[in-house]
């Protein structure tokens, strides 16, 4: 039986790792819960999240990135009280940091559609329509994930990036979304392992900044809509 309900929670200002634990438990109870359907031939719903929250500065490398990316040793680090991780994502690495709004879908793709690369694009579909929502054009660039803003010149810069974990149609991480990010830290990285095109934000598009709680409320209907589910809180 699909369960198209999905538990919302905003978790505010969170350390990074204290917020990769919390996953981790949601995940592993998702997860549990499947495996035991399937030792006992059973179909109990199983539960689905979204979260939305925000870091203080850190960045974060995937399991296919390259080290040499974070252009910061230990101390450049502590100079930009930012932190380091290396986690189970995919994808090269990336920033987050206060004005950003980093979503972790936890869903059973059971309940809704086991394709990967269509979970993708509907998360930058939803990032799409929310920016459309405020003027800002923007898609996709061909060959890469997350969105864009002028993918089809040599203007192209992106907005939001994706880097996502999969396990037993479980998912888990997901996207960072710049609103009113301080794009300066991102060039201590080589985002996402893309070294010749520009990161920016809706703040820096638009010219002013954004009520990040008004953006929030937006992106949360959209990806509802387009994922078909049922919010709850």
């Amino acid at each position: 039986m699909k369960n198209k309900k999905v538990y919302f929670q905003d978790w505010g200002l969170v350390d990074y790792q204290e917020a990769w634990n919390r996953q981790e438990k949601l995940f592993s109870e998702v997860v549990a819960q499947k495996m035991a359907n399937r030792s006992a031939g059973t179909d109990t719903p199983t539960s689905n999240y979204l979260v939305f929250v925000e870091h203080p500065h850190v960045y974060t490398l995937g399991k296919s990135g390259i080290p040499e990316h974070l252009l910061l040793d230990e101390q450049g680090l502590a100079e930009k009280e930012a932190t380091y991780y290396k986690i189970n994502r995919g994808g090269d690495i990336t920033y987050h940091g206060p004005g950003q709004i980093v979503g972790y879908p936890i869903l059973d793709l059971d309940n809704f559609f086991t394709d990967i690369h269509l979970y993708l694009r509907t998360l930058e579909e939803a990032i799409i329509h929310t920016l459309a929502d405020y003027g800002i054009a923007a898609g996709r660039y061909p060959g890469y994930t997350g969105v864009w803003l002028d993918a089809d010149n040599h203007k192209a810069r992106k907005i939001c990036a994706m880097g996502v974990r999969c396990s037993r149609w479980v998912t888990m991480h997901g996207f960072a979304f710049n609103v009113n990010a301080n794009l300066a830290y991102f060039k201590n990285i080589v985002p996402c392992g893309i070294d010749d095109k520009d990161v920016t934000s809706m703040e820096r598009e638009l010219g002013f900044k954004l009520d990040v709680e008004e953006v929030k409320q937006k992106l949360r209907a959209h990806i509802a809509a387009l994922f078909g589910m049922e919010l709850y809180q």
